[in-house]
């Protein structure tokens, strides 16, 4: 796991170069678009649409379920993304989409999907398999901001911004190593809570994910200023159990940079445990990068420190072979 984490610099450009041999079909008449994944093959979706909140020409609607919105018709573009192409949930909202004609491009390393849209003729872009999902994120963001770019959704320039994403990474690897080993050391024995500004809400998501999936760890999230509606009023009970991490960003609405300077001093009553991440880089994806890149690492340094294999997903092995067994 520790390799395939360290090699996501890589493995974005692998992924750059995938997206650049693509045979897509245009996607005519489109209103809407709608992604649909889950896991590690849904949480690109959720980062790249922070990515694009003011730039993309067409709403655009996050789908982490069974079911397609009503409002999907043929003039939707669906982009279906499953990792291992046989995500149950995934599959059947393909399938519901096949069924309207909305527009489909599915993005898998295999499985079902891919032999569904072979024996429909749907759009689909193939990246390499046989790792977990959680480690594939820089394939699914690059093929969905290239389905985006090709159809002309979303300005070139996001997808330029990516290809400086590698070099930048290298760069940073060894500060991040070093900053999140320790940490990693302060936190590995507390309950983690990952606050962000809204910007950056899949990277916050995603800081959760990691913790929970590698490192076996319990952990909430939420963002700014949201939390500032209800979370906040939470706060009542003295927790030295609790670790509050900020994700923080040269981005950051500054609004939102005096909410989270407020929100601290609050929640600094309760909790001692409050630590700052600061993203480095010059636009919203190097940044957001940077964070992904850091959360992964440490994940993983929070697995050796507790004693489990990071690898490791039985329970959800299980439910996923319990499932199996039974019809829908």
């Amino acid at each position: 796991m520790r390799e395939l984490t360290e090699n996501l610099p890589n493995q974005i450009s692998e992924a750059l170069d995938i997206a650049s041999k693509s045979k897509l079909t245009p996607a005519k008449g489109i209103r809407n678009i709608v992604v649909s994944g889950l896991g590690g093959s849904g949480i690109g979706a959720t980062i790249v649409s922070n990515w694009i909140f003011d730039s993309c020409k067409l709403p655009v609607t996050i789908n982490k379920g069974y079911f397609l919105p009503n409002f999907v018709k043929k003039n939707t573009l669906v982009i279906c993304s499953s990792y291992s192409g046989n995500t149950e949930e995934t599959i059947h909202v393909l399938e519901q989409a096949h069924k309207i004609g909305a527009k489909v491009v599915c993005i898998s390393s295999g499985g079902k999907m891919i032999d569904f849209c072979k024996a429909n003729q749907l759009d689909y872009i193939q990246v390499p398999g046989g790792m977990p999902p959680r480690t594939c994120l820089g394939y699914s963001i690059v093929q969905l901001m290239e389905v985006l770019t090709f159809n002309k959704f979303i300005p070139n320039k996001l997808i330029k911004q990516l290809t400086k994403i590698p070099d930048f990474l290298k760069k940073e690897e060894a500060s991040i190593q070093k900053l999140s080993s320790k940490l990693c050391d302060k936190i590995f024995d507390k309950m983690p809570i990952i606050y962000g500004d809204e910007r950056f809400e899949g990277v916050v998501v995603r800081y959760r994910q990691q913790i929970n999936e590698n490192a076996k760890m319990l952990c909430w999230h939420h963002v700014i200023p949201e939390m500032n509606h209800n979370e906040m009023v939470g706060w009542r009970d003295e927790n030295p159990n609790l670790a509050v991490l900020f994700i923080n960003n040269a981005l950051d609405f500054k609004r939102n940079v005096q909410r989270r300077e407020i929100n601290e001093e609050a929640i600094r009553k309760y909790t001692p445990n409050i630590y700052h991440i600061n993203s480095k880089g010059r636009n919203l994806i190097e940044q957001s990068f940077y964070h992904i890149f850091f959360t992964d690492i440490l994940s993983i340094y929070l697995a050796e420190k507790r004693g489990f294999e990071s690898m490791e997903i039985d329970v959800i092995n299980h439910l996923k072979s319990t499932l199996e067994r039974t019809s829908f």
